[in-house]
């Protein structure tokens, strides 16, 4: 992969907590060389997997896992050994994993939620988010009507930025665009946030980290903190706890921008 695609980190950096959500291993449209990248730069005392890791939706249709994608499983068990702590949290595409909620295995554990307390003394819910997404609980034939148009859109997006890597751009999601755009889609985006931030009142949490809807935000809902992952298919996007407790909303397009800043930096200062 070219350099406009790929960020290599410099060095780890030493933060508190990670999130990650939707990454859909077993998809086309996985991002998963720029997750593994992404993994490398950080030692982290907790990661949290918050739903749909592993795509099972798709996995019963047809088997696709590249070696990039079982590069991903590798480097989080490689965290794990090393002392951070894995909590998987489930989601809808990899449900088949809710059987086994509560399973422990060494550092990693499996649950349906969490609650982190950060170090600032916020307790936020970690909940996939799907349970407050009323086509995917009550509609399940929506639910994969609308996969299949989704699907559509995300091999237009593999498509353009294949033909932007080669002109040396960095990474831009099409469908994220076009659902910030959509009116019926914004309005489902508040929706949920709404929904999910009334289950964090009536519960005495702070604030929540989900994912689900693939759009990254840090936002207050009211009284409520409000962070979502967002997803490693479009935005490729995460969250970061350090160690203040402070909460940063990572993109990878943000971190190309300064990367190719970098570089043109340190090309204008060698001697000519």
């Amino acid at each position: 992969m070219s350099h406009a695609e790929l960020v290599k980190p410099s060095r780890k950096q030493r933060v508190r907590t990670l999130w990650i959500s939707d990454v859909h291993l077993g998809t086309r449209d996985c991002q998963a060389e720029h997750l593994s990248q992404f993994l490398k730069g950080y030692q982290a005392d907790q990661i949290y997997l918050v739903g749909d890791i592993i795509d099972g939706w798709k996995l019963r249709s047809g088997m696709y896992w590249p070696q990039a994608h079982t590069n991903v499983i590798r480097r989080l068990l490689t965290m794990s050994k090393r002392g951070t702590e894995v909590i998987y949290v489930t989601g809808n595409h990899d449900e088949f994993l809710r059987r086994y909620s509560k399973l422990v295995l060494g550092n990693i554990r499996l649950v349906d939620q969490a609650e982190h307390l950060t170090a600032d003394g916020r307790r936020l819910l970690v909940i996939h988010g799907d349970q407050f997404d009323v086509i995917t609980r009550y509609h399940r034939w929506l639910a994969f009507l609308g996969d299949s148009a989704y699907e559509f859109t995300l091999t237009l997006n593999r498509w353009l930025n294949h033909w932007r890597a080669r002109y040396g751009y960095g990474y831009w999601s099409l469908s994220a665009y076009l659902k910030h755009k959509v009116k019926t889609a914004v309005s489902f985006i508040s929706d949920f946030e709404e929904a999910i931030a009334h289950e964090c009142v009536k519960r005495g949490f702070h604030g929540v980290v989900c994912g689900h809807i693939h759009h990254a935000e840090i936002r207050k809902v009211g009284e409520v903190d409000y962070l979502n992952c967002g997803d490693w298919v479009e935005s490729c996007t995460a969250l970061i706890e350090h160690w203040d407790g402070s909460i940063e909303l990572y993109r990878l397009a943000d971190a190309q921008a300064r990367e190719a800043q970098r570089l043109a930096d340190v090309q204008w200062l060698e001697p000519r």
